[in-house]
């Protein structure tokens, strides 16, 4: 693997996406304005948003990075592109790492605009301050874009690559304490979640609400989701193949 390969194909990715102004509209501005969406679906209970608002600011990130990510890796894929870069003189991890480090960019910028909505706009006030909550956006935006590039290789068509969401993102999204107590739950469904990373995502951000400080489990919280990512990434460098004529 090599660095300056790894950012050329970043910079080339990201040259792509700014000739598409709908896909970064997409991805920066609909979490915003889900977010807002949200506020006032409990307009005369701001209390209960001010609980849950911080821990969705990770999920719709998540989930929007994951379903574009996936989309126009498979795009490149059958048009072609994939195939030309492994003709070059790339490793698959200098191309998967550079698909993941252009979308990581857009994701973090993403999360900024997000955590500006909630804690500035939308005035939800966390315990910990800005950067906890940030930092726990921006994993869970990465977590997102390695899952998306990792499928993507398992789909043959757009509509694929969809299916995948709610076979991979709903059952974490479930079970990972935002609509219930993990305690609650049944003892297989705990354990479930103690294996999925979006557990520590919103775990994360949790921590980020509720102390008042940084805490040891914040730290745990946010290598776990990053850890994941990173593997997901290693993952989708083995699978990457050629498009099937």
């Amino acid at each position: 693997m090599s660095i300056r390969k790894t950012l050329s194909t970043a910079a080339r990715v990201m040259n792509e996406l700014r000739h598409d102004p709908r896909t970064i509209a997409l991805m920066l501005l609909v979490p915003c304005v889900l977010l807002i969406v949200l506020r006032y679906v409990f307009n005369d209970n701001q209390l209960i948003f001010d609980q849950i608002g911080p821990m969705t600011l990770g999920l719709f990130p998540l989930i929007l990075m994951f379903i574009v990510t996936s989309i126009v890796t498979l795009r490149e894929r059958k048009t072609g592109t994939l195939d030309r870069l492994m003709t070059m003189p790339l490793s698959k991890l200098d191309i998967v790492f550079g698909y993941a480090l252009a979308f990581t960019a857009i994701a973090t910028l993403q999360a900024c605009l997000a955590a500006l909505t909630i804690l500035g706009l939308l005035g939800v006030t966390v315990l910990s301050g800005t950067m906890p909550v940030l930092l726990a956006a921006v994993a869970a935006a990465f977590l997102g874009t390695t899952l998306g590039l990792f499928v993507s290789a398992f789909a043959n068509s757009e509509f694929q690559a969809v299916q995948f969401m709610p076979a991979i993102i709903f059952p974490q999204l479930l079970t990972c304490g935002l609509f219930a107590p993990r305690e609650h739950m049944a003892k297989a469904l705990q354990w479930f979640a103690d294996v999925m990373p979006l557990t520590y995502s919103v775990d994360a951000m949790k921590q980020a609400t509720t102390h008042a400080t940084w805490t040891s489990t914040t730290t745990r919280d946010l290598l776990v989701v990053f850890g994941c990512g990173v593997v997901a990434l290693v993952l989708g460098s083995v699978t990457i193949r050629r498009q099937e004529k």
